[in-house]
């Protein structure tokens, strides 16, 4: 099977070309500098631009590219750069898809479990509504930018990923140094929902997903959400390490303004009951055997 990957640089694009190489398929890196590699192939977002040969024929398309959603504060500008790396880009990989003279029989695209906004404690699966915000009117604009591959009559799916548990990066990458320390706490009074996936069942998610005729939106989550005192609690013990201390919610508003609500503070209590129902099989369903795996250290469990 020959895959056309955007993102492929990032967490979750360098493991999903990996494994799909390890089984022996070809992947083509859609890239924005001149390609300097056999697998790699050129594309300008801001300026509609995809080179032809990397889709002409691609079994299937990948699309992970965007600017990170808490990689900056949440300026004017900055936001504009996470709207634009999404919708713009996804526009040009759907439409260049819908231009192509052989075209892939499925169009994976990127999407967050930000549509759903803040949920707090109810379940919600892929039915539910956009919420509000800045995220879930990204997300539902993002998708709406894929339109244009699926009136060309491809397969499209929107993966809703939600938090991915690796040392690698994103929020448990990014606060493992403190909890290490035994610094790690609660955020806010910890009530707030996650809904988590691992790194290894994202990219297995991703390959069930190019793999099975599902269209639409797909959330890409554990079956087990925790609030965040629970996962505080759960990442202390695959650490032996205490987490007593707790970080008010005042502070993360005064230190991350607007990112705060939608960010650490949010309460997003999401189902994958789409990938359940096509047989999709977690290889982490509990979060502490998920942190363990990440963390490359024997369960609590065991």
């Amino acid at each position: 099977m020959r895959v056309t990957v955007t993102g492929s640089s990032g967490l979750i694009g360098s493991a999903l070309v990996k494994s799909l190489r390890e089984d022996g398929h070809e992947v083509v890196r859609l890239i924005r500098r001149e390609p300097s590699a056999p697998d790699e192939a050129r594309w300008s977002p801001a300026d509609g631009c995809v080179e032809a040969a990397a889709l002409d024929g691609t079994d299937a398309v990948v699309h992970l590219a965007g600017a990170g959603i808490g990689d900056r504060p949440w300026t004017r500008a900055y936001k504009r750069k996470v709207r634009d790396s999404r919708v713009v880009g996804t526009r040009t990989i759907a439409e260049a898809i819908a231009a192509a003279g052989r075209r892939p029989a499925v169009l994976v695209c990127g999407s967050a479990i930000g549509y759903y906004g803040d949920t707090g404690g109810h379940e919600v699966d892929e039915d539910a509504p956009a919420g509000e915000g800045f995220l879930a009117d990204l997300v539902r604009d993002w998708e709406a930018a894929a339109t244009p591959a699926a009136e060309a009559g491809v397969r499209v799916v929107h993966p809703r990923t939600g938090v991915i548990l690796t040392r690698e990066g994103g929020m448990l990458g990014r606060t493992l140094p403190l909890f290490r320390l035994g610094l790690g706490g609660r955020l806010g009074d910890g009530r707030q929902w996650i809904s988590w996936i691992s790194l290894a069942d994202q990219v297995a998610a991703l390959r069930f997903l190019i793999d099975r005729e599902i269209a639409g939106p797909v959330n890409l989550t554990a079956p087990n959400p925790v609030t965040n005192e629970a996962y505080t609690r759960a990442l202390g013990g695959v650490l032996h390490r205490p987490t007593r201390l707790a970080v008010p919610a005042f502070a993360l508003r005064a230190a991350l303004r607007e990112f705060a609500a939608e960010g650490p503070l949010i309460s997003q209590r999401v189902l994958p009951r789409r990938l359940e129902k096509a047989g999709f099989r977690f290889a982490h369903d509990d979060v502490a055997d998920a942190l363990a795996a990440a963390l490359s250290v024997p369960s609590p469990a065991l």
